[in-house]
């Protein structure tokens, strides 16, 4: 798999589930939730491309503006953090700050490769409805003849969708990043402090499993 793509569509979907609120509301299909989500990352980006080059901010901006909307960060953050999570092992500050943590962590490395995208496509697979609260949706990106699917989890939080997990050529990213993050705790003697602070997501590390 070419390995600058690779990195720029982790990039893309792993910023887009670390922050916000969400204002689509479930009457819209999660098809079209996704398909609206993904055409306007995608024209923003060929919109902007001269602008990205070597500017972080822009990057950081596009994430912000036509990401940040339709995310679940505190599920990504407890599917991540795994039993830390818990009451037992973490209260609420350090949660939010491993979320904080996470998020910028993400955007710093990887938002870079935002600014290499090169006008990639991507298809649609035929959605099943199975009744699940949380419905998944896959898209196949097209790089070079080469399809990479991309499948979103959803949930439905009441009046909107927000994207949960995501799963990356057959990889659970969220599971991933958990085993990097129990990993962090270990090397630093169970000091849940300092393995927030230290953590380091390797994303591209995580997609090259398997």
């Amino acid at each position: 798999m070419n390995t600058l793509f690779k990195q720029t569509l982790t990039a893309s979907v792993l910023s887009s589930m670390l922050m916000g609120t969400a204002f689509a509301a479930p009457a819209e299909a999660p098809p079209a939730f996704i398909k609206r989500v993904a055409d306007g990352l995608i024209t923003r980006l060929k919109t902007d491309h001269a602008k990205l080059q070597n500017n972080p901010a822009a990057v950081k901006a596009i994430v912000r503006q036509n990401l940040d909307p339709y995310i679940d960060s505190q599920a990504f953050t407890r599917i991540v953090m795994g039993t830390y999570a818990t009451n037992q092992y973490s209260n609420a500050a350090q949660r939010a700050q491993f979320e904080n943590n996470f998020r910028e962590t993400l955007i710093e490395n990887y938002g870079t490769a935002f600014a290499k995208y090169s006008n990639q496509s991507y298809t649609m697979r035929p959605y099943k409805e199975t009744g699940s609260k949380n419905p998944v949706v896959t898209l196949d990106f097209n790089n070079n003849g080469e399809k990479i699917p991309v499948s979103f989890q959803l949930a439905d939080k009441g009046s909107q969708w927000k994207i949960r997990n995501i799963n990356v050529s057959g990889i659970d990213l969220g599971l991933q990043f958990r085993n990097q993050f129990a990993a962090t705790v270990k090397r630093n003697g169970g000091d849940l402090d300092k393995a927030i602070a230290n953590f380091q997501p390797d994303a591209d590390a995580a997609v090259k499993k398997k």
